[in-house]
C-alpha cells in the first residue's frame, strides 16, 4: 500500500543508523488541494506518534496544501488541527460556478477553525517544529484580479516556463515566511528571487492564505503586513512539488501522493521533472498504485471533485479516502518498527 523512495545519502544514512525520526531536520509538503487527503492518517501518526516527544528543530515546508498541513503540525495539537483542516475543507460546499470572493471568503472561515484562538501564537513561538509557508508574489498581468488579464498573464507564464524553469523570475518572486528564529536556507538554481518574510500576528493567516490562493480561482492577497506590497498567489505556482536544494543538517522527510514529482504548478503538463540532485538526502513516502486503486472511483481526491461530484456524493467519496487513508499509517508503522530497510527503493529510478 506504501512506496518508500530515497536518495543515495539518505539510504547510506538510513542503511548504517536505521530509520528513525531523529534522522530528519526537514520535512516537505506539497501542494496539490485536497489531493493530501491520501495522506490524512499518515499525516496524524507522523506528529502524533513519530515525531511526538522531538526536542530538536524540524523545518516544516511547504506551499499552497503543504502549508496548510504545516501550520496543523506547528500547533500544540496537531492532530486535532489536522482533523479541523481535514473536515472543514471535505465539508465546504459552493454555489453552482463559484466565483473568487466566495472561494476566498469560505477559505477565510476555514482558517479562523483552523487556527482558533491560539493557532498563529502557537505555530509563530513553536521552539521545535518551525513552519514555513511559500508564496509566490506575481508582477505583471498576473498580478491583475481581471479575469481576462490575469490569464493572459497565466498564458505567459506557461509559455516562459516551457522555454526554461529560470524564466518564471520575470514574473513571479518566491516569499517564505517563517519563524524570526529560523535557520532553515534553500539553494534554487533557476535563481528565482526569494524573499524571506517574519511571521507576526497580523500577517501569518494572510500568508497563509496566500500561499493557497489559486490563480482564477481565489482572490490574491494584497499587500501582506511586513513584506513589500503587491499580489500574493498560490506558493504552488514557483513551488508544486519542490526543485530547490534544502540547506539540511539532516534528511529530508517527504510524505506526498505521488511518486511524480513535478518543480512548479506549470510543469504539470510537461515532460520535464525535478532534479534529482536536490532529493539526494530526501526520503520520499507515497501511496501505491494498488492503494489508489482500491479508491472509490479508484482516484485519489482533486479539486476537480467540487464541479463532477454533487456535494454529498463528494464528501461521502472524501471520507472514505481518510478512512482508508489507515491503511498508509499502518504500513509506515510496520516499515519502521520492523525495520524493513530493504522496502526502501532508489529515488533515482523516478527520474
Amino acid at each position: 500500500m506504501l512506496e518508500i523512495y530515497a536518495g543515495k545519502t539518505a539510504l547510506k544514512t538510513i542503511n548504517e543508523k536505521g530509520f528513525s525520526p531523529d534522522l530528519f531536520s526537514d520535512f516537505l509538503g506539497a501542494s496539490g488541494g485536497p489531493k493530501w487527503f491520501t495522506l490524512y492518517a499518515l499525516d496524524k501518526y507522523m506528529f502524533g506518534d513519530f515525531f511526538k516527544g522531538r526536542s530538536d528543530v524540524l523545518n516544516l515546508i511547504g506551499s499552497s496544501a503543504g502549508a496548510f498541513r504545516a501550520s496543523c503540525f506547528a500547533q500544540k495539537d496537531p492532530v486535532a488541527a489536522i482533523e479541523r483542516l481535514a473536515s472543514n475543507y471535505c465539508h465546504t460546499i459552493y454555489s453552482e460556478k463559484a466565483k473568487p470572493l466566495e472561494v476566498s471568503t469560505k477559505a477565510r472561515d476555514l482558517l479562523a477553525v483552523l487556527f482558533g484562538d491560539d493557532g498563529a501564537s502557537e505555530i509563530i513561538t513553536n521552539p521545535v517544529f518551525k513552519a514555513h509557508f511559500i508564496v509566490a508574489k506575481c508582477h505583471g498581468l498576473v498580478a491583475s484580479e481581471n479575469r481576462i488579464l490575469q490569464s493572459l498573464g497565466l498564458l505567459a507564464s506557461f509559455v516562459q516556463n516551457a522555454i526554461g524553469r529560470c524564466h518564471l523570475k520575470n514574473q513571479y518572486q518566491r516569499y517564505i515566511f517563517q519563524a524570526n528564529d529560523s535557520k532553515m536556507k534553500i539553494h534554487d538554481p533557476d535563481n528565482i528571487a526569494t524573499q524571506l518574510a517574519t511571521f507576526t500576528q497580523s500577517n501569518i493567516k494572510e500568508a497563509l492564505l496566500a500561499s493557497g490562493s489559486i490563480p482564477m480561482v481565489m482572490q490574491g492577497i494584497k499587500d501582506i503586513d511586513n513584506c513589500s506590497q503587491g499580489m500574493y498567489r498560490d506558493g504552488g505556482l514557483i513551488d508544486y512539488h519542490f526543485d530547490f536544494e534544502i540547506e539540511s543538517s539532516g534528511l529530508i522527510l517527504y510524505p506526498h501522493f505521488s511518486s511524480v514529482l513535478k518543480a512548479g504548478w506549470f510543469d504539470k503538463k510537461l515532460k520535464r521533472k525535478v532534479r534529482m540532485q536536490h532529493y539526494d538526502k530526501t526520503v520520499l513516502i507515497c501511496p501505491s498504485a494498488k492503494f489508489i486503486n482500491s479508491l472509490p472511483y479508484h482516484k485519489i481526491p482533486d479539486r476537480s471533485d467540487f464541479t463532477s461530484m454533487q456535494p454529498q456524493q463528494r464528501i461521502d467519496y472524501w471520507q472514505q479516502v481518510f478512512q482508508q487513508s489507515e491503511q498508509l499509517s499502518i504500513a509506515f508503522d510496520h516499515f519502521y518498527k520492523q525495520q524493513n530497510l530493504s522496502e526502501i527503493k532508489p529515488i533515482e529510478a523516478l527520474a
